[in-house]
């Protein structure tokens, strides 16, 4: 596929690597085949609460948002906007935080990484409005869908000028592993999933490369599509 309604710019972890193993078995979708796995089996919690408890995520993919979603401008095709990702990634150097934690934000879980995360706020400012003139900007109705939750000032003015009110200072970097949980949920699912992340979350967590995602559209599942690595 080369067509896609919408990109979006992601870190992804290595497929290598234990944290996009453990996305892919608990999300039960390979972001980078798209091909289907077999879900990991987690004591405590049944085999279709996960499923229902992931359709958000396993719709995204497994990984942490540095620049929204957003579709090209008119004009615009993917091979500028990878060009342009390359010449941004040569300009930016690689991040190291904390160690990851699972953490409930509101009603949904997530693996959040500790202390130090202003290099990462600061590399996500960097690709959200050095990206920016490829953005085509959001429709009225997009704009007052993403009003009805309810937001501050700043927030308001983030999506009036950035297509999307959690960017800039309002940007909380996360893993997201779960759709808005019911509250007699959050604790069993935090409580089922500490021990699976405990091994995930004893090093400090860093960001090397950048990935580009499509949507499809129609509700199917992002793709990945390259992996651009940042200045050394």
């Amino acid at each position: 596929m080369t067509d896609f309604q919408r990109y979006a710019i992601y870190f992804a972890p290595s497929p290598q690597s234990a944290l996009a193993q453990f996305g892919d078995v608990w999300l039960g979708y390979d972001c980078v085949s798209g091909a289907e796995v077999a879900r990991l089996k987690v004591d405590g919690l049944d085999q279709d609460e996960i499923i229902t408890a992931t359709t958000s995520p396993v719709r995204y993919g497994f990984h942490g948002t540095l620049k929204p979603p957003f579709a090209l401008k008119n004009g615009r095709g993917r091979s500028d906007l990878e060009a342009a990702i390359k010449d941004c990634c040569a300009e930016l150097s690689p991040v190291s935080c904390g160690p990851l934690t699972l953490k409930a934000i509101g009603r949904f879980l997530a693996l959040v990484p500790t202390n130090p995360v202003a290099p990462l706020g600061d590399l996500a400012v960097s690709l959200v409005t050095g990206l920016d003139t490829f953005r085509e900007p959001e429709d009225k109705a997009a704009m007052d869908k993403r009003r009805a939750v309810g937001l501050t000032d700043r927030q308001e003015a983030n999506l009036t000028q950035w297509g999307y009110p959690y960017v800039m200072e309002e940007f909380r970097f996360h893993l997201t592993l779960t759709n808005k949980l019911n509250a007699d949920q959050v604790a069993r699912f935090e409580g089922a999933l500490k021990p699976v992340v405990a091994p995930l979350c004893q090093r400090p967590f860093s960001i090397t490369d950048i990935c580009l995602f499509g949507d499809p559209g129609n509700g199917r599942p992002f793709r990945f599509l390259n992996r651009f690595a940042l200045a050394e």
